[in-house]
């Protein structure tokens, strides 16, 4: 089922946490990946590792110029693209009462802007070749909301709502779209916390435990997949039941 041999695969913020486990699926599974990120040293390391035909690109995904210039060296050296995982993301968390307009600005750039112009960027290739994935990772705080994070509540939900929009308009060209919302996720930042707050978290989670980036990688892989080609303008949950 997780066949990708030969399928060209761009996974933004795909140096590190869920990223990296999304890029090292598709390499695993036979893809070539790009592992785009804005740190082009630490997308190089992850490339690197991944082995293959995998290479790395320097991208501020909320930057227009620069993803036109890195899907536009891609795509000359690839010759298009098959899947997007648009995956690019940020927290900037605080009460809306001590938000800064430049918090607002910088995770709706980063998270949402970033869907639109990379995905826009795959788009005439798709077209051409009548055949594509898009699949944007969103989050289950798009969906139940969170206080603090107003700013990342509304980029993660409007990424749904991007999703489902553009699904509708790519679906006759054989172009799927979906979402893939996770909850707590063990990651770097996760770690960090105190073992009791990690504790109350879990407790929160019916399956008892956080998630792994394999987890959220193995549904995108699916997604991807031709067993998913009846699939789009969906939102998969990946958080142990925590917004059931």
């Amino acid at each position: 089922m997780f066949n990708f041999e030969g399928k060209r695969v761009v996974v933004t913020g795909g140096s590190r946490g869920i990223g990296e486990s999304i890029a090292r699926g598709f390499a695993g599974a036979g893809a070539k990946v790009a592992v785009v990120a804005r740190n082009l040293e630490k997308a190089e390391a992850t490339a690197a590792s991944l082995g293959g035909e995998c290479r790395a690109w320097a991208l501020d995904a909320s930057d227009e110029s620069s993803v036109a210039e890195a899907f536009g060296a891609i795509h000359e050296e690839w010759g298009g693209v098959d899947i997007l995982v648009n995956n690019a993301g940020v927290t900037r968390d605080k009460l809306l009462m001590q938000m800064k307009s430049e918090d607002w600005d910088e995770v709706l750039g980063i998270n949402l802007r970033s869907c639109f112009l990379c995905s826009k960027a795959v788009l005439r290739p798709m077209l051409r070749q009548r055949a594509g994935r898009i699949i944007n990772i969103t989050s289950v705080i798009g969906l139940t909301g969170n206080a603090g994070q107003s700013n990342y509540a509304a980029s993660k939900s409007g990424i749904i709502g991007f999703t489902k929009s553009l699904a509708r308009e790519l679906a006759s060209r054989n172009i799927t779209v979906n979402a893939v919302a996770p909850g707590m996720i063990d990651t770097d930042m996760t770690r960090s916390l105190p073992e009791e707050a990690q504790e109350q978290i879990k407790s929160q989670i019916p399956l008892g435990r956080l998630g792994s980036g394999d987890d959220v990688a193995a549904v995108t892989l699916f997604l991807a997949s031709d067993a998913a080609g009846y699939v789009t303008g969906e939102v998969i949950r990946v958080d142990g039941g925590m917004a059931t």
